[in-house]
């Protein structure tokens, strides 16, 4: 049975019985566990299913999914927001560049969060003055008021000095074929310098982000760790992301 065969079968019992075992679907498609195992990582990387001990349960049911935990919240970027919470852990250092979406990120981090926080958007510091256990880096550089951010050589020098465990990327452009993108070369330089520098990427894109180009490239799909975005990680329109291999939340 094909591989793809294989991905049919698991989803299509998961959708009959609400949830699917490791030893059970090894018997039912006569592979070994440890095949059924890659198959469900792979599903569950593809915002397909949720993995769970023992096999996988639909991504509804997924207690850390925060699309239907998020219901209420009408603000596509305040649903991002809410997903990105479930990567940051106390102890990190974390890029954040410009944008509405990281101040909505930042917005909902726990009063008492443990971070140092690297960044060159201004717009962060009234956010967070009140998380008193937040270490805030305001990079150097030009300042441009229009987004609120600095950028230029000294910016990304500065960046440079730092290696960030999260970098939290807010994207102008994302598309399957061409990568992340940036509508400014300042803003594309000082993103690419976080990328470079950071173990992990996280791409934030509403819906209107999706599938357009800008005229700087930032990095490649298949460089982006995790795409958050504020549709459910199963919708039609995210397909085209599955092939490169990271997590769709």
């Amino acid at each position: 049975m094909l591989k793809e065969e294989r991905f049919a079968k698991i989803l299509e019992i998961l959708s009959k019985d609400g949830r699917v075992q490791f030893d059970t679907m090894a018997m039912a498609l006569e592979v070994s566990e440890d095949t059924i195992r890659r198959d469900i990582e792979a599903l569950h990387n593809n915002g397909l299913l949720s993995k769970v001990r023992g096999g996988a349960i639909p991504v509804t049911k997924n207690p850390l999914s925060f699309v239907d935990r998020a219901s209420y919240v009408t603000g596509k970027k305040e649903v991002i927001a809410l997903k990105a919470q479930q990567f940051i852990e106390d102890g990190q250092t974390i890029f954040m560049d410009g944008g509405t979406t990281n101040c909505s990120i930042a917005a909902k981090l726990p009063i008492k969060s443990k971070l140092t926080i690297v960044t060159n958007n201004t717009a962060l510091i009234p956010v967070l003055e009140n998380h008193k256990n937040i270490k805030l880096i305001l990079l150097g550089g030009l300042y441009n008021a229009q987004t609120q951010t600095t950028e230029g050589a000294k910016a990304c020098d500065e960046i440079s000095t730092y290696v960030a465990d999260s970098y939290f990327l807010g994207t102008c452009g994302i598309d399957s074929t061409f990568g992340v993108t940036a509508s400014f070369a300042g803003d594309a330089d000082v993103k690419t310098a976080m990328h470079k520098f950071s173990k992990k990427t996280f791409a934030l894109a509403v819906e209107e982000k999706l599938n357009t180009s800008e005229t700087f490239r930032i990095c490649p799909m298949e460089e982006v760790a995790v795409l958050i975005t504020e549709l459910a990680s199963t919708d039609l329109k995210l397909n085209s992301y599955r092939k490169s291999g990271l997590k769709i939340i």
